[in-house]
């Protein structure tokens, strides 16, 4: 049976809106997750946002290079790990580039792990 409590540990989590800054961040494990995942996967709460701070958004409709945020918050806080969750479609590959391009410009070695959700909802 799926734990139907929210597993969201933070507001906001749109990418563009959360403080670089934010205290929530400092020693985190980030889960940042393309829109369309918790849409497409049923058990993203319990799977991948519990014990994670989530920032999502879309590559597509957002129009934005996400990597330079996403700079900034890995430069000013210690960061545990970072886990991609995107959808297998060409569009969400733009999250995983910003991701990768973003923790190379932090100059850390921040831990990343992706998840590819298919649009039937599993996890390749």
């Amino acid at each position: 049976m799926i734990n139907s409590k929210s597993q969201l540990a933070q507001w906001p989590c749109q990418i563009k809106l959360v403080p670089s800054n934010a205290p929530y961040l400092n020693n985190a494990h980030l889960l940042i997750a393309s829109v369309c995942t918790a849409y497409a996967y049923a058990n993203i709460h319990n799977e991948f946002m519990q014990g994670r701070i989530t920032l999502v958004g879309c590559p597509k409709l957002d129009n934005v290079d996400y990597s330079e945020k996403l700079t900034e918050i890995l430069k000013l806080n210690e960061i545990q790990s970072v886990t991609v969750l995107r959808m297998q479609v060409p569009c969400c590959g733009g999250m995983e580039m910003a991701v990768k391009k973003a923790i190379q410009n932090s100059g850390k070695a921040i831990p990343c792990a992706v998840k590819i959700v298919t649009i039937d909802g599993k996890i390749l």
